[in-house]
């Protein structure tokens, strides 16, 4: 059901407007599912909504769709938000969008010249940037901080106007969407963060680009190595 396209009934309000419930419209009643539906708007009877997240409790043996209005985009913090508002516990959460911030980070060596920082997390088989996961109420750049002191333990400056997006599904119906600035490393001795990061190595942006090996990260270090060069 994830990511599937449906008509929801709306059966009532549960909390300030900003959580519903209903079900999903089928052929018959045989085919009716209850739903949360997660909105920033009021929303009136019938509404086209995509299946955003699978709530699941294991100690219930309860599983609870969670849909929003078609183009309305939730990531999993402030679901797990919504359905605190009426405590809902869930163990586990399905979520069709996740988004991640992150930076490219850089020292400067003599000479001039630059190296990049690229980390090989535990469930990564390739090099690329330390980033993390959006934490509810954080702006993007707070997020690219705190997840690089987290993995890295560098405190880093981030640089005005650079601003890249990566958009890809690696599971299915999974949409994740990642951005990173270009921050510079205000101190050199990396503390790897031991259950996240494997290893870590600084390169030099042309190195950089031979060792990553998805092209969103290609594309970015290009975008890099075009900002120097400026």
């Amino acid at each position: 059901m994830l990511g599937k396209n449906v008509k929801i009934e709306i059966f009532g309000t549960l909390a300030e407007k900003k959580l519903y419930s209903g079900f999903i419209v089928g052929r018959s009643h045989t085919d009716m599912r209850s739903v949360y539906i997660i909105t920033n708007r009021p929303l009136h009877e019938k509404t086209d909504c995509t299946i955003i997240a699978i709530a699941s409790c294991q100690n219930k043996s309860q599983t609870r769709l969670v849909g929003a209005p078609v183009n309305e985009i939730f990531y999993e913090p402030e679901i797990r938000a919504r359905l605190n508002m009426i405590s809902a516990k869930f163990d586990k959460l399905i979520c069709m969008y996740e988004k991640s911030c992150g930076a490219v980070v850089y020292k400067k060596v003599p000479k001039d010249k630059i190296k990049i920082l690229l980390v090989k997390n535990h469930n990564g088989k390739c090099w690329t940037f330390p980033k993390g996961h959006v934490e509810l109420n954080e702006s993007e750049k707070q997020t690219a901080l705190r997840e690089i002191k987290e993995e890295t333990g560098l405190d880093v400056t981030i640089e005005p106007n650079f601003r890249q997006t990566s958009i890809y599904r690696p599971f299915g119906k999974i949409k994740k969407y990642v951005v990173f600035f270009l921050a510079r490393a205000t101190e050199t001795a990396v503390s790897m963060q031991q259950s996240e990061i494997d290893y870590y190595l600084w390169v030099s942006i042309e190195d950089a680009m031979h060792l990553c090996s998805h092209d969103n990260d290609m594309k970015i270090l290009a975008e890099v190595r075009r900002r120097f060069r400026k």
